[in-house]
């Protein structure tokens, strides 16, 4: 039996306990996370829906366009999949409502926050009697502890951020516009996981590519915490502030990941800066461990931040896994309590408005007695000369 299978039952057991009947996941990462499906090319942004229907009991459906069957039936092994054609018999409005048709329309949960508009708007007006449950809580309890093929693939994707962070660093001098920094740790990514790949097989589905718009700032504008690579060029002094959370994925895995470096000199005021937020994250990194609550480790880098004479920050950190974004989120209120098998970001940042933006950022997994790097790589104050 696959992972996917194993989950499956589970979601089944969770819907039986609740007295449901079926549950319709409609976000394409837990798609994934239940039956190894990607459906490369069809987003809602394409009007190309996907959708996983669970029963309380027996076999899974997908429902996808049918340009994708052939890659579906590849990488799932779930048996039923409705393709459908865009414009011929009302498209997956006719799979979708033969299934919600013969179910019991008031013991239905999805994942409604994640549900794309238009598949909303038929459900409205296709079955105004259907009263839909949150399947939300379901779904991230299942992704909150990662299993040990899991964890190794996040190790995999820490290598491939570890080797984009050095090509990154190997490359940033004075006069090297932005963008060449972004390219030079892209294509050392691809390149790591492509060997990886190489070295333990895999199912022919799986890119190596690196790819999204990187997040980078040089100079006074890594203030702006999510501007991504122009072509302005670095010059002597500047802080070099690198963001990977976007574009480390490997195997359908994402890790958060920061890195920043100087170009040949740095001030004292921004050196003090950076190290308060590197003893920020450190905080929080030393309070990891099961049974900690998320905001402790939250509140731990916190006062760091308060105890140098900065104002309190955002979140201290996230899940990550199959989504960029899972539970828990390391936040005041969030009284999650930690568990060995959790992969969280822990970040640092302090922004000082119109100068600079000093960060840092590892994803870990937490063990029985603490953490465990997927991300290690220095991070000490690095003056590139």
């Amino acid at each position: 039996m696959t992972a996917h299978e194993t989950r499956v039952l589970e979601l089944q057991q969770r819907l039986k306990d609740d007295r449901l009947v079926g549950a319709l996941v409609c976000d394409p990462d837990s798609i994934f996370y239940l039956s190894g499906y990607w459906g490369y090319a069809s987003f809602v942004s394409c009007g190309r829906p996907n959708m996983l229907w669970v029963p309380v009991s027996g076999e899974p459906e997908i429902i996808t366009p049918l340009m994708e069957l052939e890659m579906c039936q590849g990488l799932s092994r779930v048996g039923r999949i409705h393709g459908w054609v865009d414009g011929v018999e009302n498209e997956w409005r006719k799979p979708l409502g033969k299934i919600l048709g013969q179910a019991d329309r008031t013991r239905i949960a999805a994942d409604i926050y994640q549900m794309p508009a238009l598949v909303s708007r038929f459900l409205t007006v296709e079955f105004p009697d259907l009263h839909l449950l949150d399947l939300s809580a379901h779904l991230a309890q299942m992704r909150l502890i990662k299993s040990a093929d899991e964890i190794q693939i996040m190790r995999h994707a820490g290598s491939v951020a570890v080797a984009m962070a050095a090509a990154a660093e190997a490359v940033i001098a004075r006069g090297i516009p932005e963008f060449e920094v972004s390219l030079a740790a892209m294509a050392a990514g691809s390149r790591k996981a492509a060997e990886i790949l190489d070295s333990e097989g895999h199912n022919g589905f799986d890119s190596p590519m690196i790819h999204n718009l990187q997040i980078m700032q040089s100079g006074t504008d890594t203030c702006m915490v999510h501007r991504r690579p122009t072509t302005r060029c670095i010059c002597c002094g500047d802080p070099v502030y690198l963001c990977f959370c976007g574009i480390t994925v490997f195997r359908g895995y994402w890790l958060g990941f920061d890195r920043e470096f100087f170009c040949e000199s740095v001030t004292d005021e921004r050196a003090r800066t950076y190290e308060v937020c590197i003893a920020a994250q450190m905080a929080a990194l030393e309070t990891i461990r099961p049974g900690v609550t998320a905001e402790e480790v939250h509140f731990a880098a916190d006062a760091v931040y308060q105890d140098a004479g900065f104002s309190p920050t955002y979140r201290t950190g996230r899940g990550t896994g199959c989504s960029i974004l899972e539970a828990p989120e390391l936040k005041a209120g969030n009284k999650t309590r930690l568990k060995s098998g959790m992969t969280l970001v822990i970040d640092g940042g302090i922004t000082v408005p119109g100068d600079f933006g000093a960060r840092v950022g590892d994803s870990v997994v937490v063990t029985d007695d603490g953490f465990e790097y997927l991300t290690p790589y220095p991070k000490e104050l690095r003056v590139l000369s």
